[in-house]
């Protein structure tokens, strides 16, 4: 090949990754919603994100500019390829149009049509931010002859015709929701609710699940009585139950299972392991997309299911009301209040909300803490790291002269959502009267004894 020839070859592959970066821009543009671009203009505020939002209102004028450069460079590359390979002396002409037929049918396949058109929808809102600028400066260049271009399609075409050509993306459902909301045809809250159930196609199983610092568990070795200790102490139904750690879930126990044995067979509570009566457990990885998830779910008729990691380790775990709160919002009870941050009690205590930063509920105690040398951010974080497991109600540890307990939990989930601090010496002096009447007793003859609570059964997280 002479130097020509390499110059032309060069400039071809020139055109194809131009191509390639165009029909990326113009997959992103159409794509991108303007709920999004709204949402980016408030999460981002500045010249790229106003931008954007300036190219989405008029989003067919930009995309028939940009789809007029992808065609233009593409056939370029097509045009060079197919000289070089003609005027090549190693085969005759006929036989270098076909080798530049087969070519550049891959490349426009793959280079200009698979490839970039995906990568255009899996990074819409960064692919579009980037190109809007030079969409914007384009259509100020090209866009009187891409309108005339329009024209002449129009003119050459039976019937009335596209003012902004076929090319726009007005047409697909999300822009016809758009515009649905903007005509008040639907509520904001509708609107809201149907962008949630699109967005399910890109969302991850990681991005809902409940993560495995949050997962309650069983020991497998745990009886019954232990099992229904725990579920009825976290609120749970459905907890899976491990064998050697976290990583290695054998099964999920469900309460109504457990509630019916002991109802048959009173003495099972005691004897039987948890084991005896679990369930089969569903794995899926948490890069799995929700609504393939939703689809498998409701295909195997469960309700959790496992996340597993790239590296074979549990994730977090993830149910059929995980994926709806992300269609309809949080979902709540009537039972379900609005925890106050801060409630002083007599005698000293106070009620913390869980959610408090540890500092500032170290600071009302009294004490100092440094939240990264602890590696938490809330209260409820900090009980959960000195217990080395999930804090259920009735748990609670000793921090610089105060018993911290998890008091309550609310929700769907069960968090626990408000700290009952309460001053040690406070707790001393309870236990020390407890002894003296237990003392007392005991001096009348009496040999009861009171049972302790089960607390052996509670997951670990």
């Amino acid at each position: 090949m002479s130097d020509l020839d390499w110059t032309l070859l060069a400039v071809a592959i020139v055109c194809v990754l131009l191509a390639f970066l165009l029909v990326a821009a113009e997959t992103a543009i159409g794509r991108v919603s303007r709920s999004r671009v709204e949402e980016l203009v408030r999460e981002r505020p500045g010249a790229a994100t106003d931008r954007l939002r300036d190219l989405i209102e008029e989003r067919a004028r930009y995309v028939n500019v940009v789809l007029f450069l992808h065609t233009t460079f593409a056939v370029a590359a097509t045009a060079l390829v197919t000289y070089l390979c003609v005027e090549a002396p190693a085969w005759g002409p006929l036989a270098g149009l076909g080798i530049a037929l087969a070519i550049m049918t891959v490349v426009m396949y793959v280079a200009l049509g698979v490839a970039p058109r995906t990568l255009g929808r899996q990074h819409a809102d960064r692919i579009a931010l980037r190109s809007a600028r030079f969409a914007m400066a384009a259509a100020t260049v090209l866009g009187p002859l891409v309108s005339l271009l329009i024209l002449l399609g129009n003119a050459l075409t039976p019937g009335r015709g596209y003012r902004e050509g076929p090319f726009s993306s007005a047409a697909e459902l999300r822009e016809l929701l758009d515009l649905a909301e903007a005509d008040q045809v639907i509520d904001d809250d509708d609107a809201a609710m149907l962008h949630s159930v699109f967005e399910l196609g890109d969302t991850r199983v990681r991005e809902v699940m409940v993560p495995r610092t949050e997962m309650v568990w069983i020991e497998r070795h745990k009886t019954l009585r232990q099992a229904m200790s725990l579920a009825l102490r976290s609120g749970y139904s459905r907890i899976p139950v491990i064998g050697e750690g976290p990583d290695d879930v054998v099964g999920v126990f469900y309460l109504k299972d457990v509630v019916r044995r002991i109802f048959e067979h009173r003495d099972a509570e005691s004897h039987e392991r948890i084991d005896s009566r679990m369930r089969a457990a569903t794995f899926v990885p948490d890069s799995m997309l929700v609504d393939d998830l939703l689809r498998d779910l409701q295909s195997r008729r469960v309700h959790l299911a496992i996340a597993i990691d790239e590296y074979g380790g549990t994730a977090g775990l993830v149910t059929i009301e995980d994926v709806l709160e992300e269609i309809v919002g949080e979902i709540t009870d009537e039972y379900d209040t609005e925890v106050p941050e801060l409630e002083r009690l007599p005698g000293g205590g106070l009620r913390l909300s869980a959610r408090m930063h540890v500092e500032d509920a170290a600071d009302l105690l009294g004490f100092e803490i440094d939240a990264d040398e602890e590696g938490v951010d809330t209260i409820a974080g900090l009980i959960a790291k000195r217990l080395g497991k999930v804090a259920v109600p009735g748990t609670s540890i000793r921090e610089h002269g105060w018993v911290l307990t998890a008091e309550q939990a609310a929700g769907r989930r069960n968090r626990v959502t408000t700290i009952l601090a309460e001053p040690l010496e406070r707790e001393a002096a309870a236990e020390a009267s407890g002894r003296t009447n237990g003392a007392q007793v005991a001096g009348t003859g009496s040999n009861g004894s009171a049972g302790s609570p089960d607390s052996a059964g509670e997951g670990r997280a």
